[in-house]
């Protein structure tokens, strides 16, 4: 291959335009929450991620993220989500707080979190999430789910814009569960616990070979065209530019996908 087609390559892997936000992202999404300081969230922006899952607690990405709406809100695609959203008030609240914390007009991505753990699928909540899109106060809607079968079905036949699910080599079921049900609709996918909160990280008992790092978690989930942006936690601006400078090395080989679903099965046995 050569650099030419090298870089055009790269250049798809990392970005890709969504549709559902009518913007182009990176592919890799910045959650703030798991100890990067104000300077690194601030490296982050400049440095292109563009997709940001924000919630009430994440002060130091709230207080960065402000001033950069403020500079360019439609650079961004803003992710939020009621903390319960079990009834329809709870609903309206998250997003009208998130809305004023923020300091902007609108939610490109309004979310219930963990349905059924935190959040109910009813007729009273879904009703509340489009009066909330109705009113241009959200422009698309979602979930995050761990319940895959649903997951395929919602993906199938629901207003929602996103799913934000669990995929990664050791929890690789939505490949069966969920892609396959993408199809009719082309809902967008996020993919969380990329690394399997770190277990793909170690060295498991009886392993002998190379153990992933955290780009090639990112990697392996992005390899798979289904997955539109997966979600990294840096703890530190040096965890981001490894993460970032992984992802430039472009999609798994396949030796490198059995070598990851092979670890993955060992890691969830």
């Amino acid at each position: 291959m050569s650099a030419t087609a090298q870089a055009s390559s790269s250049q798809d892997f990392t970005h890709r335009y969504l549709p559902t936000f009518g913007k182009r992202v990176h592919r890799l999404g910045l959650a703030g929450n798991y100890g990067i300081d104000e300077a690194g969230l601030g490296a982050a922006l400049e440095r292109g991620l563009n997709y940001i899952f924000w919630t009430p607690r994440q002060g130091r990405l709230t207080r960065v993220l402000r001033e950069a709406l403020k500079r360019d809100r439609e650079r961004f695609v803003l992710c939020a989500g009621p903390s319960f959203g079990w009834f329809p008030g709870q609903v309206r609240r998250g997003a009208e707080r998130a809305l004023k914390v923020l300091g902007t007009d609108y939610l490109d991505l309004y979310q219930l979190y963990w349905l059924s753990r935190m959040s109910a699928w009813t007729e009273g909540t879904v009703e509340e999430l489009q009066k909330l899109k109705q009113e241009g106060k959200v422009r698309a809607l979602g979930v995050s789910i761990h319940d895959r079968p649903r997951a395929g079905k919602l993906a199938e036949d629901s207003p929602l814009d996103l799913l934000m699910i669990r995929y990664n080599a050791a929890h690789p079921g939505a490949e069966r569960d969920i892609f396959p049900h993408l199809e009719k609709r082309k809902p967008a996918l996020v993919a969380y616990t990329a690394t399997d909160w770190r277990r793909l990280l170690k060295r498991p008992r009886g392993w002998e070979g190379r153990v992933p790092t955290a780009g090639d978690c990112y990697r392996f989930c992005l390899t798979n065209p289904h997955v539109d942006v997966v979600l990294t936690g840096p703890a530190s601006l040096a965890q981001l530019d490894e993460n970032l400078a992984a992802l430039e090395r472009g999609p798994l080989s396949s030796e490198e996908l059995e070598w990851m679903r092979r670890f993955g099965q060992v890691v969830h046995g």
